[in-house]
């Protein structure tokens, strides 16, 4: 049985019998008791457990591995947190196995794999800030209780202590998580001046348990938004990622856009909610964001339901529209135009990603996309030729069955028809690129004849007419189709010797 050492929340009363709450509530908090029992059972924990007992060690399972135990959810990470110093750790950790790495050491943190798990194990820590970088003065601790009330958010701030199965929560995570609230330890503010990071994950955390944050932590987020551009590029672009793969990334991206935070990591979000005037009145291109993305997620996981979150289409559909505030035009009318946004929007977030210091290739994919993502509109006008649906295909390349979910997610007009004669448009054109892929092998358009074949029929050396000639027989794979070599051959003599040779 577990035992609570600390912490005054319900579960406290619910283990004590004091007052059972309700049933779902006193179901959660067994289940959970005895998913914790059993992790702590394992083999791979038990043993972890007794060599530290035995080397006089304190040593407690910490953080989200708990916290996921007491809202039903997976618990895929395993960390712990001990009064051992960085070499003690190692030493014990040495008896255990020889897969071990000390690359967090100076934080205090060895990592190892016992059996089939990879763990974490953390020195106590008792961290100061200087009040000019979120890097704190490491300061290794001998309290569990101060460590855990120097984390982030109540709910991340308990703790089991092994072996003796003791629940540690100080400042009250159990009660938070019946409450579904995300609070930290100590004062909102104290904590992300610390370390603005936090502000980050109070969004992420939002969305990642369905949480929403107290009143005192939006506050403070709202005072002391500015202070996040004293945290690196890098860190954002890794919480930012974070949380665009959750499960609902919309409620952690209204966070940060109501607190202004926003404004600081990627100002092109609250940018979409133009001003509408009683004359010139336009779908809110800020909701119609959010609902692009939540569409974008659905189709995703109904598409490739066991794949992992794809955060190119994801920041693709976050980011589509970001060029339409620079292109809005009040039209004669009371109509709203957004001309050219798509290749304004690639530009954009080409910048906006650089800054952030994603990689060339997230960079290049998400801006094609957002380029890309208005050509199909017009198909259900007038049907496209086979010529049409190739250029499609080829200018989507690698990219086209992400172009389909993010030109499907797209649609969020409330006039049903209007709807369904979309959908209905675009399941023709999938349907069309599967037939012509059939037949074409379309995935890898190419010319009949490749360069060596070209330089050779034509007696010509690497340079510029052989890249004419390439792209002339190109032209005519997307308009006809295959030709064959011998066609192909015979129409570029007749280019060589005709206009194509002025």
């Amino acid at each position: 049985m577990i035992e609570v050492e600390s912490g005054h929340s319900r579960l406290v009363q619910i283990l004590l019998g004091k007052a059972l709450g309700s049933l779902e509530a006193m179901k959660s908090a067994a289940a959970a008791i005895q998913q914790l029992a059993d992790l702590a059972a394992s083999e791979e924990v038990s043993s972890l457990s007794r060599a530290f007992a035995e080397a006089g060690r304190e040593l407690a399972l910490v953080g989200g591995c708990v916290r996921d135990a007491f809202i039903g959810r997976p618990i895929h990470d395993l960390d712990f947190t001990t009064d051992a110093d960085p070499d003690s750790i190692l030493k014990i950790v040495s008896s255990l196995t020889r897969a071990f790495w000390d690359v967090g050491r100076a934080f205090g943190t060895i990592g190892a794999k016992i059996g089939d798990t990879t763990v974490e194990i953390t020195t106590y820590r008792a961290d100061s800030y200087n009040g000019e970088t979120r890097k704190p003065e490491v300061e290794f601790g001998d309290s569990l209780e101060i460590d855990l009330l120097r984390r982030d958010f109540r709910v991340n701030a308990m703790a089991l202590r092994l072996p003796e199965l003791k629940l540690v929560d100080p400042s009250g995570g159990i009660e938070d998580l019946l409450a579904e609230r995300l609070e930290t330890p100590g004062p909102a503010e104290v904590s992300f001046t610390d370390d603005p990071l936090r502000m980050m994950r109070a969004a992420r955390f939002t969305s990642q348990l369905g949480f929403t944050v107290s009143d005192s932590v939006r506050a403070a987020i709202e005072q002391l938004a500015p202070r996040i551009e004293i945290v690196s590029a890098e860190r954002v672009r890794d919480e930012l990622s974070r949380l665009l793969c959750t499960p609902a990334p919309a409620a952690g991206l209204q966070l940060l856009v109501d607190t202004g935070l926003a404004e600081f990591v990627l100002p092109e979000l609250p940018a979409l909610r133009l001003q509408i005037d009683e004359h010139h009145h336009h779908k809110d291109v800020y909701e119609h964001t959010l609902t692009v993305l939540d569409q974008a997620i659905e189709l995703e996981s109904s598409r490739h339901p066991d794949s992992e979150p794809d955060l190119v289409l994801r920041l693709a559909a976050l980011l589509h529209d970001i060029g339409k505030p620079a292109t809005r035009r009040l039209e004669p009318g009371g109509a709203v135009s957004f001309h050219h946004h798509d290749v304004v929007g690639a530009k954009l977030a080409s910048k906006r990603l650089r800054e952030l210091r994603f990689d060339k290739q997230t960079i290049s994919e998400v801006s094609r996309l957002i380029e890309l993502h208005l050509r199909f509109f017009g198909y259900s006008d007038s049907a496209w030729t086979d010529s049409a649906v190739r250029r499609y295909v080829r200018d989507a390349g690698d990219l086209l069955e992400r172009l389909h979910i993010l030109t499907r997610a797209d649609v969020t007009t409330r006039n049903r028809r209007k709807a369904e004669r979309l959908e209905f448009a675009y399941d023709d054109l999938e349907s069309r690129i599967a037939a012509l892929a059939e037949e074409e092998e379309l995935a890898a358009i190419r010319p009949d004849l490749d360069g060596e074949q070209i330089m050779k029929l034509l007696e010509l050396k690497p340079g510029r007419e052989v890249g004419e000639a390439y792209r002339f027989l190109l032209e005519l794979r997307l308009n006809e189709g295959p030709l064959g070599e011998q066609e192909a051959s015979r129409r570029l003599l007749e280019w060589k010797a005709g206009a194509g040779n002025t």
